[in-house]
């Protein structure tokens, strides 16, 4: 560097009274680097200087209009595609106009509910490492490890052959079927095993059950959860570079960042209702904001972050995630007619009159509908005049 820090310090200054903090300290940091003249360097804080100024945002500008034309409009060339899994049939994730909609009106859960799962440092890099922690998770049923299933009414039982293949896969044992079967309050004390067949478990019926019963008793226990996470209905490993993550079907935030092996910093879930209750409301602003700008850029529409952070923002400024249609932002608007002009106009204008209601025509709508001038840009400001100046010398 051909100047002192002092004259560093003394060229920045002009900066450093108009520049953001972080943006003044990573151009700070940048020209200490690099050899400059002190003309050099003044040139450089100028043209930095002009270029924040010119980024700002003129006051009065509909910047709710503009965020609105620019993720709408490219929206209209999206597709209506659910993107699916290579070699997994029953894994599919929606993308497209469809994950815009669902994010847009925040449904409580995703149509394709997944999470990508990575793994610490002890599970991550071996494939049957990652397949235990994966066995941890996915929630297996009785009928997944269940070869057959047979009803009997003269001795008033059922009969369960269990699939040692499917057992081995799942990382399941007779002992772990049988206690969860002792759980079932109609058969605690009825449960046993076949001595000369580990795999065969009988069930004894009460006598009071009749064919109906039984049949909605055996239903009910095929759907006993054995081992995993509820809502978590498949887990597949794949391979990402060096270590391998697990992909679910299913969404379970808070059970599974509990999970041995799981690297809790680096789990997602597409579900922003799941993040907002268990990491907050500044968590699901931010997951919102990577899931709408995901959703654009994988259709190849580039849209400026700040529209994507506007809409974000407006969603969850009360403190939970409110969807942006009638039964959210729209729908809570201070002004009557704003609110009439999106949907169901006669039940606004009948409740407002009812409650008596005044409209500040503050917003842009309620201007437009009446005829005057909006308040925004130039129209934002009053103007008033001062007689004294105004007379004449």
């Amino acid at each position: 560097m051909n100047i002192t820090e002092e004259e560093l310090l003394e060229v920045l200054r002009p900066a450093k009274q108009v520049l953001p903090p972080k943006i003044f300290n990573e151009l700070y940091e940048k020209v200490r680097q690099i050899p400059l003249t002190k003309e050099e360097l003044s040139r450089i804080v100028h043209l930095t200087v002009n270029e924040y100024l010119n980024a700002l945002v003129e006051p009065g500008e509909p910047i709710g209009t503009v965020a609105a034309q620019s993720v709408g409009e490219p929206g209209t060339q999206m597709t209506l595609r659910t993107f699916h899994y290579a070699g997994v049939r029953e894994l599919n994730v929606t993308l497209g106009l469809p994950r815009l909609i669902e994010l847009v009106d925040a449904r409580k859960l995703p149509e394709t509910p997944i999470m990508v799962i990575y793994l610490d440092e002890e599970h991550r890099y071996e494939r049957e490492k990652a397949l235990e922690v994966a066995r941890r998770i996915e929630a297996t049923r009785l009928e997944n490890v269940v070869a057959r299933v047979d009803i009997d009414l003269i001795t008033s039982s059922i009969t369960i052959d269990l699939d040692p293949e499917m057992m081995r896969d799942k990382g399941i044992t007779t002992n772990d079927v049988v206690k969860a079967l002792s759980k079932v309050k109609a058969i605690s004390q009825k449960v046993s095993v076949d001595e000369s067949n580990e795999n065969r478990i009988y069930i004894e019926v009460p006598p009071n059950y009749d064919f109906m019963k039984i049949q909605k008793l055996r239903d009910r226990i095929l759907k006993i959860k054995l081992k995993g996470i509820k809502g978590i209905n498949r887990v597949i490993v794949q391979r990402r570079g060096n270590e391998y993550v697990l992909i679910t079907d299913g969404t379970n935030l808070e059970a599974v960042l509990k999970v041995d092996g799981v690297d809790y910093r680096r789990v997602f879930t597409n579900s922003i209702y799941e993040v907002e209750n268990v990491l907050g409301i500044e968590a699901a602003r931010q997951a919102l904001i990577n899931e709408i700008h995901n959703v654009l850029e994988e259709q190849g529409l580039d849209v400026d972050m700040r529209h994507v952070m506007l809409i974000a923002d407006m969603m969850t400024l009360t403190g939970s995630v409110k969807q942006i249609g009638r039964h959210g932002i729209a729908g809570e608007k201070t002004s009557v007619l704003a609110r009439a002009s999106f949907e169901v106009t006669v039940k606004h204008l009948f409740d407002a009159a009812a409650r008596g209601e005044v409209d500040e025509l503050k917003g842009v709508a309620e201007n437009v509908i009446i005829g005057q001038l909006v308040p925004i840009g130039t129209n934002l400001v009053n103007l008033a005049m001062n007689p004294t100046l105004a007379k004449p010398k």
